[in-house]
């Protein structure tokens, strides 16, 4: 296991690999293996693509994310002229259904609710915001209507983590009741922890995961 000062090198230069992030303004620091971000960035997306890649460290526990969003002038919008375009945007994207969510903006942070079919078009309204230019933040509190769920999800879910993740899909323990998947166990890092939720919330039928995993 590395000493914190071996992973504070390794996240630094994971950061300063990642071409999606600028992390000139991005200090690091950790303790007992949690790993913060402190600093500012231009954009939500490079904030979320400094998480994903300190997440992506070995032997990383937490991450805690103080990074600021400062936009440049020519991604600055009003709070109208960027509700019009994240409303825009989500009628032409693929997945994402038409005239079920709603969108409120202030201050650059955007909310999105409504409720959806399925967890992917959750997600997918989600990944769709976080790219845009002028957004600071993003709080997604779209919700899963209940949907018929297949009698055998539980043994689904636990198939796919073993396609898709091998190595943790042994120690992870699965637990479905009325479309809520409840994920414990532990995972070697904090990207396997990632790939567990992903795949539990791809499942047909879901409505929300739970994830109590805990990272050795």
């Amino acid at each position: 296991m590395k000493s914190d000062e071996a992973l504070k090198h390794d996240v630094e230069q994971e950061l300063l690999w990642d071409s999606a992030v600028d992390a000139r303004n991005v200090t690091v620091t950790v303790h007992g293996r949690v790993v913060t971000l402190e600093g500012s960035v231009s954009s939500y997306a490079q904030k979320l693509a400094a998480q994903k890649a300190t997440q992506r460290v070995a032997d990383s526990r937490a991450v805690v994310l103080e990074l600021v969003v400062r936009l440049p002038s020519p991604s600055k919008h009003t709070d109208e002229e960027l509700a019009q375009a994240v409303m825009s945007t989500l009628k032409w994207q693929d997945g994402v259904p038409e005239n079920v969510i709603h969108v409120v903006v202030e201050h650059g942070c955007i909310t999105l609710s409504g409720e959806v079919d399925h967890g992917y078009q959750r997600q997918a309204a989600e990944t769709t915001v976080s790219r845009m230019r002028g957004v600071v933040g993003l709080s997604n509190q779209i919700t899963v209507r209940g949907a018929e769920v297949a009698t055998d999800i539980h043994t689904q879910i636990a198939k796919a983590l073993a396609r898709r993740a091998q190595r943790e899909s042994a120690r992870v323990n699965v637990n479905v009741h009325d479309g809520v998947v409840r994920l414990t166990g532990t995972v070697d890092s904090l990207a396997e922890k990632r790939a567990a939720c992903g795949v539990a919330w791809a499942a047909k039928g879901v409505r929300w995961v739970v994830d109590e995993l805990s990272v050795n």
